[in-house]
């Protein structure tokens, strides 16, 4: 068996766990796409995690969102705690079980992985100055777009994505959830994160439509 100095050598070349373990990374949102990124960081080597969300976990979240049932009833922040604590009991976990709030402090980096336009967009004017790295995940059956943004002209076209709710999409994001469009969505979010730490550029749009099998870079 390996010990656990060893745990991070396959991914060493790809993600610099001396920048990463600098890092507080807040992911707020902890439902479909959120709870996926929050896994996922925690397994790249994140040291100091946020989670916010309000919500508590039903039967639905179990298919679409990863959770097991004996979460039911339990709030989403607390059981991905949880989950968290299995991969690597020894991260720094702060938890915010209520909705994001101005006054917080959202470190670093911020994975933004809520369901309309409204709460992203206000978010976003309170919390995005703040950050220098900002990932926002939208999904819709088997529609995903992922949006980042590290310099000015990445924040001048996330502007231009956040549009009145009128006129969203019809249904709300959790209206048609899949745990594999969560999944790869949350992946291509994090593959950008590793990509930042890296020092590499970053793709500011990606969108991806798994039924027709099309992938849209900008």
């Amino acid at each position: 068996m390996n010990s656990s100095s060893n745990r991070f050598d396959r991914q060493a070349a790809l993600v610099p766990q001396s920048k990463l373990a600098e890092l507080l990374v807040t992911v707020i949102g902890v439902g479909a796409i959120g709870r996926q990124a929050a896994l996922q960081l925690a397994a790249l080597g994140a040291r100091k995690l946020q989670l916010i969300d309000f919500d508590y976990i039903e039967t639905t979240n179990i298919t679409t969102q990863g959770y097991f049932q004996s979460d039911l009833g339990l709030t989403k922040v607390a059981a991905t705690a949880e989950a968290i604590r299995q991969i690597d009991p020894n991260i720094a976990l702060t938890l915010v079980a209520d909705r994001y709030r101005p006054a917080l402090d959202v470190g670093d980096a911020l994975f933004c992985c809520v369901d309309s336009i409204t709460a992203r967009n206000a978010i976003w004017r309170s919390a995005s100055r703040r950050v220098t790295f900002w990932s926002d995940g939208r999904m819709l059956g088997e529609v995903l777009r992922i949006l980042t943004v590290v310099d000015d002209a990445g924040r001048r076209r996330y502007q231009a994505t956040l549009f009145p709710q009128a006129e969203a999409q019809s249904g709300a994001c959790t209206a048609h959830d899949t745990i594999y469009t969560a999944a790869i969505a949350a992946g291509l979010m994090v593959q950008q994160f590793t990509r930042w730490l890296r020092q590499l550029p970053v793709d500011q749009d990606l969108a991806l439509n798994l039924l027709a099998s099309e992938l849209a870079v900008a």
